[in-house]
């Protein structure tokens, strides 16, 4: 719990008073569990998320190079290391690495990072989503942290589609908060037609991330085979550009499938990162796969 982004002192504070008696009567282990539940239920009955999120650390790895961006993303990392502030809306299919960039941020510009989702945030009881997005804008503000809100069109939809008055109520309110923050704003998405158009507006970039291009694809392929030891014959890497909708969350995926399946050959890297594609929506409606040559 120590790690919770969300975890104030008068959180802890007030948990330590409610488990306070247990100490006369109780194992260290037994207060020290009571303590954990107890600020969970309060960080949870705030709204917040109830355990701390543990992120993989990105690694060495990671690699600008191979985001198909359209735009040049190292370009848009030094403006950001630069200024310190920016609202970038970064938008295209799953796993293309949209959430991952503000991760490396992150790391290269040394801030905390405070990432928020469409169930941390928003409540069925009437003004407390607005609330909670004024919340999350005010404490990133306060910590000096890069704000990354995933799923961001729960909340950014085009409001003449509204049917409730607080579907208009929550858009106002985000595009309030945008207007006054001084820091770092990434946004992501995967339904970038829905957005409202004030709300496109506010954003000083627009980014699509896409599928990977065939020599971006060929680098993560070789990256990964040497790192599992794999020989890669000519001729998987000409089965490989067939592929036409990897992302670098597929390759991600399939690395940690080896903790469970072990790659024998470079043919079958290829074949687990084939059967990703099938299982996306997108590659079934493109028909994605080996393609006919």
């Amino acid at each position: 719990m120590a790690e919770h982004e969300d975890l104030v002192p008068a959180v802890v504070e007030r948990a330590a008073k409610v488990v306070g008696p247990l100490k006369e009567c109780s194992s260290s282990h037994e207060v020290e569990r009571a303590l954990g539940r107890v600020m969970g239920n309060t960080l949870e009955a705030m709204g917040l998320p109830r355990e701390p999120r543990n992120w993989a650390p990105l690694g060495e790895g990671y690699r600008l190079d191979v985001l198909n961006a359209d735009c040049d993303m190292a370009v848009v990392q030094a403006g950001l290391a630069r200024h310190r502030q920016g609202r970038l809306c970064l938008y295209g299919p799953p796993g293309t690495g949209k959430t991952a960039f503000g991760r490396h941020v992150t790391e290269v510009l040394d801030q905390p990072l405070m990432v928020r989702r469409a169930s941390d945030i928003i409540s069925p009881w009437v003004g407390m989503t607005e609330r909670n997005l004024a919340r999350m804008f005010r404490q990133a503000q306060e910590e000096e942290a890069v704000l990354l809100l995933d799923e961001a069109d729960s909340f950014l939809r085009d409001r003449q589609d509204a049917r409730q008055s607080w579907e208009v109520t929550e858009v106002n309110e985000i595009l309030a908060q945008m207007e006054c923050y001084e820091g770092i704003f990434i946004a992501s998405t995967n339904l970038m037609d829905s957005l409202d158009a004030a709300a496109l507006r506010r954003f000083d970039l627009k980014i699509r991330f896409d599928f990977l291009r065939p020599e971006q694809a060929r680098i993560l392929f070789m990256d990964m085979a040497e790192r599992l030891g794999l020989d890669v014959p000519k001729a998987i890497e000409a089965r490989l550009a067939q592929l036409d909708c990897l992302t670098p969350g597929d390759f991600a995926n399939v690395e940690r499938q080896t903790k469970l399946r072990s790659i024998a050959s470079a043919h079958e890297l290829l074949e687990r990162l084939a059967a990703e594609c099938e299982v996306k929506a997108e590659g079934k409606k493109r028909g994605i796969g080996f393609s006919s040559v």
